[in-house]
């Protein structure tokens, strides 16, 4: 199997400066032992003008028996007599990606250390693969190369039989790229899409795979239009080694959109209170810890407004969820949250691989930023955002207010939040400290207040509030919530403002 790939310059920006990206001398050929046999790399053409590199791919066709290929899943496609008999020594597939990965390994990490100038700058690139399986045809390669800034993308069918037109067209093609782009992007696009394309890989699909396709496809992958294709097919439709990636995909594209790091997103696990608060179970001084005092507080508010299909907005790791479920009265919960080490860990506490079909159907979890609007969201009797609000930075609350009391918009919505003017009670918590470190904010109980009902006129809600936990006489409770109920249509856009 065999690709090239070209570029073009100038005296002051040479072509051969493609050398040095892929750390392999124009003037020499090199050779490379494979787990399957050996890749060579040698330039047919290498001037200032115009640069050629080119990897062939020789396989060793006893090396694929001794190693089990076509055995299994994974394997060569034509399975009956794969082991004697397959395309895999003269079509680019997953063995080729394998190649381009070992030999050109720097130049896929986009780094140079003789020339660190070099990567990261966009430069005229051809990329020619002569055989490619096309397992879709070439609609789908379009598909998939199409929105990756690629200028021309073409894609001719190869013949079966050129002496034989009625018998069609094989499922190999051509493939010509051509564009502006950094080299790094193009060798880590060919790396995922060529078994992609393929549909299939000659070695077993581990969990680690989901790493190497989040890597390979950092800063595009997340935001394609057939991401899920793609991640299905690269992970040999593995259910749930694909749910996993798709989890972490949405929270990347969730965090781009955000302007946040993935990690600032995906961190509800992680929840720390003040040693010797009413937060923790151990607290001697409290026979009830807050954070229980604080969902019998919901359940009461959720019982007396009657809902029955509910959604927790910013579960974290499922207690609500798992409350909720244990009353047969809550026909429907949904628990959302961005972060996707939450959802996993409130999947685990509520056993959904084991729970059984009739308690499964109530209950979902999926991953959202509540910064945006979502049609899932609508149509419920009630929203539970408990301890949620204080950990957005304030420009985003408008955006979180529309998404769930203007698009969503349930009968009964429930904002638990701290009051901080009761965090003078904690001997344990400095003086002007938040309870916890990604706090953005804690509100006096006069300011959640005056939000709360500025929330409620501009959506046509009432708003009454209720304090949960001990109610100090000079600093009220430890935590405060406001449960609004619906007593208007919404307001048209424009109106209230």
């Amino acid at each position: 199997m065999f690709l090239t790939i070209s570029t073009t310059g100038t005296t002051e920006n040479p072509a051969t400066d493609l050398g040095f990206l892929l750390h392999k001398h124009p003037g020499r050929a090199q050779a490379f032992s494979t787990s399957h046999g050996t890749a060579h790399v040698f330039y047919p053409e290498a001037t200032a003008e115009r640069c050629t590199v080119a990897l062939l791919l020789e396989v060793d066709p006893v090396a694929l028996v001794r190693r089990g290929q076509g055995k299994g899943r994974g394997g060569a496609p034509d399975a009956a007599l794969a082991q004697y008999v397959n395309d895999r020594p003269y079509a680019a597939s997953s063995l080729l990606a394998v190649a381009l990965s070992g030999v050109f390994r720097t130049a896929l990490k986009g780094q140079c250390a003789l020339r660190p100038e070099l990567p990261g700058r966009p430069r005229p690139l051809r990329i020619e693969i002569p055989v490619l399986p096309a397992r879709g045809g070439p609609e789908l390669v379009r598909r998939l190369f199409g929105p990756l800034g690629w200028d021309r993308v073409e894609c001719v069918p190869i013949a079966l039989d050129e002496r034989f037109p009625e018998w069609g067209d094989s499922r190999y093609v051509r493939l010509v790229l051509e564009g502006g782009l950094r080299l790094e992007d193009a060798l880590r696009q060919l790396y995922v899409l060529l078994p992609v394309l393929d549909d299939a890989k000659h070695y077993w699909v581990a969990p680690d795979e989901v790493d190497k396709l989040l890597r390979a496809g950092d800063g595009w992958l997340a935001a394609h239009p057939e991401h899920a294709l793609i991640t299905a097919r690269y992970l040999a439709r593995h259910k749930r080694l694909t749910q996993n990636a798709m989890e972490r995909l949405e929270l990347a594209r969730l965090a781009e959109a955000d302007g946040s790091e993935a990690e600032e997103l995906d961190n509800a696990v992680d929840q720390t209170v003040p040693e010797g608060s009413d937060e923790s179970p151990g607290t001697p001084e409290r026979s009830v810890p807050l954070a229980v005092r604080r969902r019998d507080a919901i359940l009461d508010a959720l019982r007396g407004a009657g809902a029955q299909r509910v959604l927790d907005l910013g579960c974290g790791e499922g207690h609500l969820v798992q409350a909720l479920l244990k009353d047969p009265a809550y026909t429907e919960v949904v628990g959302v949250d961005v972060s996707v080490r939450a959802l996993t860990t409130a999947a685990r506490r509520l056993r959904l691989e084991r729970m059984g079909e009739r308690q499964s159907s109530r209950v979902r979890l999926f991953q959202g930023s509540l910064a945006y609007t979502d049609k899932r969201l609508a149509g419920y009797d009630a929203a539970v955002l408990s301890e949620v609000i204080e950990h957005l930075d304030p420009p985003r609350l408008p955006a979180l207010e529309y998404a769930v009391f203007a698009a969503a918009r349930p009968r009964t919505v429930l904002v638990t939040t701290p009051n901080v003017e009761y965090n003078v009670r904690w001997e344990s918590l400095p003086a002007g400290h938040v309870r916890h470190r990604d706090h953005r904010f804690e509100w006096t109980r006069e300011e959640f207040r005056a939000w709360a009902a500025r929330v409620a006129a501009r959506h046509g809600y009432t708003v009454a509030h209720v304090p949960v936990g001990d109610e100090d006489p000079e600093v009220g409770a430890p935590t405060q919530m406001a449960v609004f109920t619906t007593v208007t249509e919404s307001p048209k856009e424009g109106e209230a403002a």
